[in-house]
């Protein structure tokens, strides 16, 4: 085991306290969580699963001594601040809250009630705490992705297909992530050779249809897909649509390369939300959230899809293959 690795696994072991601790509490305790996304997700199901499973090793049971109450967006962007106000008015004790939008909504409602976030890659310029170190105020969580992932989805592509000059940046502009990230490739793109396209797409299969249509009519380029709620909804037509195009693309959730995408870089979002239930606990127990510095992320992985690489003619280069945690064959 690597020094990192222990020390991580030690700081863990420091974090997470025994179950007895948990059932001293005889007060039913309520966490809310608002889950920015369509109910049905699978993604979405198994990380609501794993930070139930946490909360559980760390002593909380539900229906003895907390009660969890999640509630879903259905991805319907003008929907969040009503589902958020619901929430809230229920009054729990603490919110686990995933995406900016969300947290956003959520402090919209309240200053008062402790808030846990995940999934939110700039906490500090949309306003959501006041530092990584020192958030203030109610809201704490974890860091998605630093401002220089850019660089390696950007890096990634140019690795891939190494006459690319182009990449289309592919999310919807009333996320908060798809200003975030514009800026940072504009300031990265042009240091690889490579013109940023900005591709903002609504809601709708036919907008991302013709979007990427528009774009893939032009040689050399290359889609990269940031974290948003709308290209997690359509994944599987973002993908196909790159397949049919053959145009290579890179996403920031090893779900999409699971399914047939052709390669990603990102956070291990499961553990992410294991971390979280670790926050939760900690609030739960009476820290105060504005002492709980932002996680950094501390783990990424490099997935890479051989099948669909062959099928659209790429050839992955050694230097790639070498770094990918999982290959998908």
């Amino acid at each position: 085991m690597r020094r990192r690795e222990f020390m991580a696994l030690l700081g863990g072991a420091v974090a997470w306290p025994s179950p007895a601790r948990a059932q001293q509490s005889e007060r039913m305790r309520r966490v809310g969580v608002l889950a920015n996304n369509v109910e049905t997700d699978p993604v979405l199901q198994s990380q609501i699963a794993v930070f139930r499973q946490a909360l559980q090793q760390l002593g909380w049971i539900e229906g003895r001594n907390v009660q969890v109450d999640v509630r879903f967006t259905g991805n319907a962007y003008d929907r969040v601040p009503q589902v958020a106000e619901d929430l809230v008015a229920r009054g729990p004790d603490v919110i686990f809250a995933h995406t900016t939008l969300a947290v956003k909504a959520l402090q919209a409602k309240t200053r008062t009630i402790p808030i846990v976030f995940v999934f939110v890659s700039d906490p500090v310029g949309a306003g959501v705490v006041a530092s990584l170190a020192r958030p203030g105020g109610n809201t704490t969580g974890l860091l998605l992705y630093e401002e220089s992932i850019v660089g390696k989805w950007l890096g990634m592509l140019k690795e891939i297909s190494p006459h690319l000059t182009r990449a289309a940046l592919v999310a919807n502009p009333k996320g908060f992530t798809y200003d975030h990230f514009t800026r940072s490739s504009k300031a990265i793109a042009p240091a690889l050779g490579i013109e940023l396209v900005p591709a903002p797409v609504e809601n709708d299969a036919a907008d991302i249809e013709q979007r990427i249509a528009a774009f893939a009519s032009a040689p050399d380029g290359g889609l990269f897909v940031p974290p948003d709620n709308t290209t997690v909804q359509h994944r599987d037509l973002i993908i196909s649509l790159a397949a049919r195009h053959r145009v290579p693309a890179v996403y920031s959730f090893r779900d999409f390369t699971a399914r047939g995408g052709l390669m990603s870089y990102g956070t291990d979002t499961l553990e992410q939300a294991r971390q979280a239930a670790s926050y939760v606990d900690r609030i739960l127990r009476g820290v105060d959230p504005a002492n709980l510095p932002v996680q950094a992320p501390t783990r990424y992985e490099t997935v890479l899809n051989l099948k669909t690489a062959k099928a659209l003619g790429f050839a992955v280069p050694p230097t790639l293959l070498v770094r990918a945690d999982e290959v998908i064959e």
